[in-house]
């Protein structure tokens, strides 16, 4: 079997649009109040919750991208469920360093999680603060389980934003 039949047949697997961010660490270890990292971003379809108690999710990053190397130094993430209105945030961030992490957030509003400090962007249909439980190596990418410590569903309308046969749809 080859790699792009293995990836036409998942294809046909519909799967829901989230995007994962996580901020860098203080620059200055000794100064935590101090100038903060770049804040990081990527759409991720290769998402799913794991367990209702403890609550735990599960989501697949590319070994050695820069969420990758990020989330091995940096427990505090989160997840921010697409709604289909918001096909052009999950685009952006899906270019993979086609451009610097610090445009990719411009004129996209989001707020910084309490627990977290990660971008939860707005108008997400709802919105996880995680920290990482275990990593672990599976071929090529790297099955990151974290705990949720805060979920929240702040009311925005529509339906989901769904990756099918390589393009975003809507439900409907």
């Amino acid at each position: 079997m080859s790699n792009d039949e293995f990836r036409d047949a998942l294809s046909r697997l519909a799967a829901g649009v989230v995007l994962v961010t996580a901020r860098e660490a203080p620059l200055d270890p000794d100064d935590p109040e101090g100038p903060a990292g770049e804040d990081v971003g990527m759409t991720a379809t290769a998402f799913m919750s794991v367990s209702l108690d403890p609550p735990l999710v599960l989501v697949s990053v590319r070994e050695g991208s820069r969420m990758d190397d990020l989330l091995d130094e940096q427990p505090l993430w989160a997840v921010s469920v697409l709604s289909e209105s918001q096909r052009h945030v999950a685009g952006r961030f899906a270019m993979k360093g086609r451009i610097s992490d610090r445009l990719l957030f411009e004129d996209i509003p989001y707020v910084r999680g309490e627990a977290t400090g990660a971008p939860l962007v707005g108008g997400a249909l709802a919105t996880l603060e995680c920290r990482t439980e275990r990593r672990t190596q599976a071929g090529d990418h790297t099955l990151v389980i974290g705990r949720v410590l805060s979920a929240h569903v702040p009311g925005a309308d529509g339906g989901p934003l769904t990756y099918f046969r390589g393009r975003y749809r809507q439900l409907g």
